[in-house]
């Protein structure tokens, strides 16, 4: 087997070759922030370490590998204060740890780190022992790690991620652009049929920000849909069928909504549930073995120890409904985007026993959006 071993910490470096969504004259609703990722809310970082390695067929332990790890940080990573969070769960066919404080105490601390599903254990280790390495008084380690499942083009059960990897990401994450498609967690995954993995994207509400980050690993083929079109009937013609006896499973998708805006826990699972909104937008329908699962959190108020008995936090309240409402399209809107672009900057992939995996062809994706008038030529 060839080895050639490739582990690539990508954060800011964005290759020309892959356009975004929007740079192909794809429309979507909302404005962006300057980046146009989740980095776009002040104090998170993202890092990637991405791991392709071998080719040909598979061998359990040895290859070919396709996967990787991507890491955030909701306040950066040299900050140890925490953040109101809140999770959502459409369709429970995934893994997502750390869920249960945050349910309990509607706070997150530490954290959060997308892969492949075999690697959660190793990865939640890994994490565990560099947040105690980074503060070894708190005894309160649990991470939040989620996974969809890359086993189509990588030898996921050798369980190739190692604590030095997860260092990687963890310790290179960075904000400002962030790459998309082919890296970290969203290596070797796949949406409608497509060389998919990890997209992100932002909206300005106001004076808030946005942002969604995904692991897009979900969808079947004739379902697609790009800005309202579904394009999945036309690239996959072959495969557009409503006969129950040729349904097949979904996969899963992963999703992080940050924000600054000042959210309880409760509206932050608000948020969250929004973020599904955006899936089903682009034809996802959280198949029964899909796991559809999201994250939300607001660096809005700082959350530490403290000394008192009573603290005061600041809350958009729930009669702000104008606000609240701009908010939640902003989740939706964002989301759409992080997904297609996670489709669009993804590059066709030869993964385990020489499988490939083709990418979204682009020319032939701005032809039916143009047939249908949903294409932006503007110069």
């Amino acid at each position: 087997m060839l080895r050639t071993l490739l582990i690539a910490q990508t954060n800011c470096v964005v290759a020309e070759e892959a356009p975004r969504a929007r740079e192909l004259g794809i429309p979507f609703d909302g404005v962006p922030g300057p980046n146009n990722a989740i980095t776009d809310v002040e104090g998170v970082e993202v890092g990637y370490t991405t791991l392709i390695d071998g080719t040909g067929p598979l061998i359990i332990g040895e290859g070919p590998v396709r996967t990787g790890v991507t890491a955030i940080h909701p306040r950066g990573k040299h900050n140890t204060e925490g953040a109101f969070a809140a999770r959502f769960t459409m369709n429970g066919d995934g893994e997502m740890t750390g869920i249960h404080w945050v349910d309990e105490f509607g706070t997150l601390f530490g954290p959060i780190l997308l892969t492949t599903t075999y690697s959660v254990a190793d990865v939640h280790v890994a994490s565990r022992e560099w947040m105690r390495d980074r503060d070894p008084d708190d005894i309160f380690h649990l991470p939040v790690v989620a996974e969809t499942w890359d086993g189509t083009l990588n030898d996921m059960y050798g369980r190739h991620i190692t604590q030095d990897h997860v260092f990687q990401a963890l310790n290179s994450a960075t904000s400002g652009k962030i790459a998309e498609g082919n890296v970290g967690g969203g290596t070797g995954m796949i949406s409608f049929g497509f060389k998919a993995g990890t997209g992100t994207s932002s909206r300005k509400v106001g004076p808030y920000t946005i942002g969604v980050l995904v692991q897009a690993n979900f969808g079947l083929p004739w379902r697609l849909t790009v800005a309202g079109v579904p394009v999945g009937e036309t690239l996959n013609p072959d495969e557009y069928t409503h006969s129950f006896d040729r349904l097949q499973n979904g996969n899963s998708i992963m999703g992080i909504i940050a924000t600054d805006a000042p959210l309880l826990p409760m509206q932050l699972e608000r948020f969250a549930k929004r973020s599904a909104m955006g899936v089903a937008r682009v034809g996802g329908v959280a198949e029964r073995g899909s796991g559809e699962i999201f994250l939300a959190f607001s660096t809005a108020n700082p959350l530490g120890y403290s000394e008192t008995d009573i603290v005061t936090y600041e809350a958009i309240t729930d009669d702000a409904r104008f606000t609240l409402d701009y908010l939640y399209e902003g989740v939706v809107q964002a989301t759409e985007e992080a997904i297609i672009n996670a489709l669009i900057a993804a590059d066709t992939m030869v993964g385990a026993d020489d499988v490939t995996v083709e990418r979204l062809d682009h020319e032939t994706l701005r032809q039916i959006l143009r047939e249908h008038n949903r294409l932006d030529e503007a110069e």
